[in-house]
This record gives structure tokens, sequence and C-alpha cells, in this order.
């Protein structure tokens, strides 16, 4: 039995591993209730694999073209399918800022329309005669006496041309 010796688990009945034992399965008997016992020798078929030296510098490999065609028709298509997807993605996500920056400016709008209102009211009271009359007193200021209003004729239409007038100008000093 030198060639075709038994092995337990990698062991030869001598005690010692050989050197050509790349490894060994011993399975347990698939009959049920039959259980191995402790120390027993026997575990079932054994296993042997061997190693073999195999040399395969002197192969040389044939290159297949038409495989090579497929791989690479394959992989340009594959290219091709992965720049859609990601052309599909950049618009879809840019959709998505868009939407967000145009809710943005929506807000920012409406708190500038907001904030126009309150300046315009806030015009309203401060043109109010009432209060400039009211302001002017205060300063030491006068109504005005006849002959010193001058209206302006076409003064809302711009279309006619004005002409320039000069007048006399009056000085008015403060005291107070």
């Amino acid at each position: 039995m030198a060639a075709g010796q038994w092995f337990a688990n990698g062991i030869n009945w001598a005690g010692t591993v050989p050197d050509r034992v790349q490894g060994v399965y011993s399975p347990v008997s698939a009959v049920p209730g039959a259980g191995v016992r402790r120390g027993a020798a026997w575990m079932g078929t054994p296993e042997i694999y061997f190693s073999k030296n195999i040399d395969n510098s002197r192969l040389v490999k044939v290159t297949d073209h038409q495989r090579t065609r497929e791989i690479a028709v394959f992989s340009a298509s594959l290219a091709c399918l992965f720049l859609l997807v990601m052309v599909f993605a950049f618009q879809h996500f840019s959709s998505i800022e868009y939407g967000y920056k145009i809710e943005a400016q929506k807000k920012q709008r409406e708190e500038l329309i907001e904030a126009s209102r309150a300046l315009r009211l806030e015009e309203a009271s401060l043109r109010d005669p009432e209060r400039i009359d009211v302001l002017a007193r205060r300063m030491g200021l006068e109504s005005p006496q006849a002959g010193q209003v001058q209206h302006l004729e076409n003064a809302g239409d711009v279309s006619t041309p004005m002409m320039a007038r000069v007048s006399d100008v009056a000085v008015i000093t403060l005291t107070q």
C-alpha cells in the first residue's frame, strides 16, 4: 500500500504528514444514528488530493478577434447606457435644484412686495399735508401770501416742452 496508502485527517497510520497531500476530507457516515466513537481510527471513506505541478510557460494564448469585438461592442453599449443614465440623473437633480431656487425667489419676491407696501404707507404718512403744516408751524414758517405760489403748467405732461423762467427768489431766514 505504498502508493495508495490510507490516511485519516491527512496523517498516515505511522503518524507523519506526507508532502504531496493537499487536503483530506473524512465525512462522517450518513447513516442516521451512526456516530463516530472517540479515538476510533475509522471516520468514513477518506479522500486524498495530490498536488501536481503543471508548467504552463510554453502555452500561448490564441486571441479570439470575434470575442474581442463582442466585448468592445458590449463595453461601448454599457458606456452609452451609463452616459444616458448620468444625463437623466443630472437633469433630474438640476430640475429639483431649480425648483428650490424658484421657491426661494418667490419667497423673496413676496417679502419685497410686503416691504414695498410698508414703504408706500410710510411715504403716504410722511406726505400728509396736515403733518407737513404742523411741522412747518413748529419751525416758524407761515402760510404763503398771495402771489408767492407759482403753479407749473403741464407739470404732469412730459410730452410737451416747457420753457424755463427766471423769477425772483425770496430768501427766508428762520429764527428760533
